[in-house]
């Protein structure tokens, strides 16, 4: 129960009623200690603080690390006065925050952590049907992405000097196009051989 509200008898019996039900149902992840009514069975610092959330949700291996804090507000608890005194301390929190309000108030709710720069990881909505409670998510909180590292180049290993692209080596060229490219050696043409000519004959005289 928060320390700065005392609820109606009948909305604190709906509001353990709500976080039991809630028990049940985070127990299939988390190890999960309540706090209803009046009790302080688990507590969670807020600087120097001791704060008791309705629910406390540990992790269930060995260091029970803290994962989670939930809060169950009924229609007298959606106010300025909690939202600040622990809506916001949970928020803060290295922990999901999961706030659950009952469906006439959600409008408030979301008001509240707008004005009041209140990041909760889920608001519920929750509604009680005969011996049923049944709850409906209205909001999430989206994850940070994870980056992808970065492949490291390879480098020259001396600096200021850039690695030097491999070159790419050419088509080894057909057996027929490598004879094509050597030139036909020209065969050097010998001279034709001056034929010998003998002594001029002299006109033989005509007969008279």
């Amino acid at each position: 129960m928060s320390p700065i509200l005392v609820r109606p008898v009948r909305e604190q019996f709906e509001h353990d009623r709500v976080i039991r039900v809630l028990q049940a149902r985070y127990k299939r992840k988390y190890e999960v200690v309540m706090n209803p009514g009046a009790e302080q069975n688990a507590s969670v610092s807020v600087g120097d603080n001791a704060m008791y959330p309705d629910l406390v949700l540990y992790s269930v291996e060995r260091g029970r690390k803290l994962q989670g804090t939930v809060e169950v507000e009924t229609g007298e608890s959606v106010n300025t006065l909690e939202a600040m005194a622990e809506w916001g301390p949970f928020s803060r929190l290295r922990a999901a925050f999961h706030l659950y309000v009952p469906p006439n108030s959600l409008d408030t709710a979301r008001r509240l952590c707008a004005e009041h720069q209140i990041v909760a990881t889920e608001i519920w909505t929750y509604h009680t049907a005969a011996d049923q409670v049944r709850f409906t998510m209205v909001h999430r909180e989206p994850e940070a992405p994870v980056k992808a590292p970065k492949s490291a180049a390879k480098t020259d290993a001396r600096p200021g000097k850039e690695a030097k692209p491999a070159a790419r080596k050419s088509p080894a060229k057909p057996a027929a196009a490598k004879k094509a490219a050597r030139p036909a050696a020209a065969k050097s043409a010998k001279p034709a051989k001056a034929a010998k000519k003998g002594p001029a004959r002299k006109p033989a005289a005509k007969r008279r």
